[in-house]
């Protein structure tokens, strides 16, 4: 069993049957397990990180109305299947990489609110940004969430066939 299999069977338990879990108690009752894309070694990444100096301070709306501070600390550039993509990379100011994104998969095979990740800094400007990581944000799943949603420079037409798909 690799890694990214682990991990997912233990979220698959975290939803099922911890009580911190963002599904509604019916929900927990029927549920199995969530569906993911294969697995995809090519939508793994080391990224440069064009920083920006200074942090510029945004407020990204949410699901529910409210906003929501961040720092815009930069942008990284990529190609995903020939094509070439930019997304923005955001910090909630307590120290890990926050990326919002929706991408070509949405709304059809993804959820239409985007999904998230949280890039790891493995040198010092380079991240590892790892799609097969990226995963719905609760409100996916019920309303009684709010979630910041991506913003526009975070919409890409590129197809990102990794990580969590919708919820059914």
């Amino acid at each position: 069993m690799t890694e990214l299999e682990k991990f997912r069977e233990e979220k698959d338990r975290f939803f099922k049957s911890d009580p911190n879990s963002p599904l509604k108690e019916d929900q927990r009752i029927k549920f199995k397990k969530l569906n993911y894309f294969p697995e995809n070694a090519d939508l793994r990444l080391e990224i440069e990180m064009d920083l920006l100096d200074p942090p510029v301070h945004v407020i990204l709306a949410t699901s529910t109305g409210d906003n929501r501070d961040y720092l815009h600390k930069g942008s990284i550039h990529f190609q995903v299947d020939g094509q070439d993509a930019e997304l923005q990379i955001y910090t909630d100011g307590f120290g890990g990489y926050f990326l919002p994104f929706v991408d070509g998969t949405a709304p059809k095979e993804t959820y239409g609110g985007g999904r998230y990740l949280e890039p790891e800094e493995i040198r010092e400007g380079v991240l590892l940004v790892d799609f097969n990581l990226a995963y719905n944000p609760f409100c996916a799943y019920n309303d009684r969430w709010s979630c910041p949603l991506p913003p526009a420079e975070n919409r890409i037409k590129a197809r990102i066939e990794a990580g969590e798909k919708k919820f059914k």
